[in-house]
């Protein structure tokens, strides 16, 4: 896809996501550091309203559990313009780029990662964005980095590990403010090979609610991953 007149970007409804409609329509978000990539994503560029280019980042679904989601329909991200963000499993920094633009400056993103060869990419990545903190720590000892993590308003957890509720609840506790919400990737036969995955997402669900996280939604994320659901809910809700 290529940029120029030929591309139509529109906003998403959720805010900070952006559909490019050329020849094939694209999701994408607004590059916070223009003219530069962090995984080889396509750059597209449009004029803006005063003459001047603004240049987007494509975000594949393919390589993001997030952006599955949201081409998926998921109703809820909770993570907008300004938001502060915990994300458990940053991996290389993939999709914490795109959040780190989904945020924008006034946001913030805590990007936890355990392993050091993902983390160094991760904090190259942040090098250039002044929005994500990069913390190589593992997520089961929050402890560990509570100096650095402020509250949040809502948690993204892609860890892979069979104890993830866990994970997500001891971070939750700690960091997510009352009231704010988590969004959640499962792999099913992370969890367990042994039974169909509806019934491993049915169990990871009544976890999180013993925990005071009430799911509220599930997604399944067909076509781009197979096995995966996104549970997106809220903590401690007013009642």
């Amino acid at each position: 896809m290529g940029g120029g007149s030929k591309v139509v970007v529109e906003p998403h409804r959720h805010g900070g996501v952006f559909i490019a409609r050329g020849k094939e329509d694209a999701l994408v978000t607004l590059n916070m550091v223009p003219g530069k990539q962090v995984y080889g994503e396509k750059l597209i560029k449009v004029d803006g309203p005063d003459g001047d280019k603004i240049e987007y980042r494509v975000w594949n679904p393919f390589r993001s559990k997030l952006a599955a989601a949201i081409l998926g329909g998921v109703e809820n991200i909770w993570m907008g313009r300004g938001a502060k963000v915990l994300y458990l499993g940053a991996a290389s920094g993939t999709t914490v780029s795109h959040v780190s633009d989904v945020v924008g400056p006034e946001g913030i993103v805590y990007a936890v990662e355990f392993s050091h060869r993902s983390g160094r990419d991760l904090i190259n990545m942040a090098k250039h964005r002044t929005n994500v903190i990069p913390i190589i720590e593992d997520a089961r000892r929050p402890l560990k980095y509570r100096m650095l993590v402020g509250m949040v308003d809502c948690i993204f957890a892609d860890v892979a590990q069979p104890d993830q509720a866990r994970i997500v609840a001891l971070n939750g506790h700690y960091f997510l403010k009352n009231g704010g919400h988590f969004v959640i990737s499962i792999k099913a036969n992370c969890i367990d090979s042994t039974v169909a995955p509806e019934a491993v997402f049915a169990r990871e669900r009544s976890k999180l609610t013993e925990e005071n996280f009430k799911p509220e939604e599930q997604l399944t994320l067909e076509p781009y991953e197979r096995d995966h659901a996104v549970v997106v809910g809220t903590y401690r809700a007013p009642k």
